[in-house]
């Protein structure tokens, strides 16, 4: 295992106890400007993201409705009601997002898929990249606000849905995650710096309950605005 893997992995509780448990849920609210500007806005509103652990599967309930939610995995979402019944559903969903812009609106579908990538890898790291098919190179080390961290450059198996196939992680000198960059390649490729805080202890694992995602410019530097989307994560419970 990579020596900054091994560090981060230890300081946000240890895979040993990560390993015992098999999945999260957490209580949302989210704002910034992405999903007014996707044409989504409110549908994810204080909702419960469940995600499971060791493989990518996520829901977020309730979707669009009370009695709805979303079941996402990498090769199929679909929104369907509370007793089981499949109301629309698409297959090889990332495919459908050819061609589209920062500006282009998101269907429901594409929105239940954006979601479920987005909050499993926001969920699950640093322990994901533990499993098979990651790739991963120490960079330079990163001065910012007075803080020095050390930077983690990862790449993705392509089996796996997330934003974008190469990402970079910021961790405090202790191991903590606070800063992740990536480009939302299915939003034309707009760059992020997702800053993570106010870390909690649950079960033994280190949750941080605060997310801010906003603008990076090429040379690496974030924006101070617009802020694109804020969440924070409350009643959170592994099992």
């Amino acid at each position: 295992m990579n020596d900054l893997l091994a560090t981060t992995i230890k300081a946000h509780g240890g895979l040993q106890r990560w390993n015992q448990l098999n999945t999260v849920s957490a209580r949302l609210i989210q704002g910034g400007a992405l999903w007014a500007l996707k044409g989504q806005k409110g549908v994810l509103d204080g909702v419960v993201v469940t995600a499971s652990l060791h493989d990518e599967r996520v829901s977020h309930r309730p979707f669009g409705a009370p009695d709805r939610h979303s079941a996402f995995t990498p090769g199929r979402v679909a929104i369907e009601t509370d007793d089981g019944t499949v109301l629309e559903s698409l297959d090889q969903p990332r495919a459908s997002f050819a061609g589209h812009t920062a500006e282009t609106p998101w269907s429901t579908l594409q929105l239940a898929y954006f979601a479920g990538a987005a909050m499993w890898t926001y969920l699950t790291q640093p322990f994901s990249l533990t499993l098979p098919g990651f790739r991963m190179t120490e960079l330079d080390p990163w001065e910012e606000a007075g803080q020095h961290w050390r930077r983690l450059r990862v790449d993705w198996p392509s089996s796996l849905a997330t934003h974008s196939a190469e990402q970079t992680l910021y961790f405090t000198p202790d191991g903590l995650l606070v800063r992740h960059d990536y480009d939302v390649e299915i939003s034309g490729g707009a760059t992020a710096a997702h800053y993570l805080s106010d870390y909690i202890d649950v079960q033994g694992i280190m949750v941080p309950t605060s997310h801010r995602i906003l603008p990076r410019t090429p040379d690496g530097q974030s924006l101070a605005e617009p802020l694109i989307v804020s969440i924070g994560l409350s009643e959170i419970t592994f099992s």
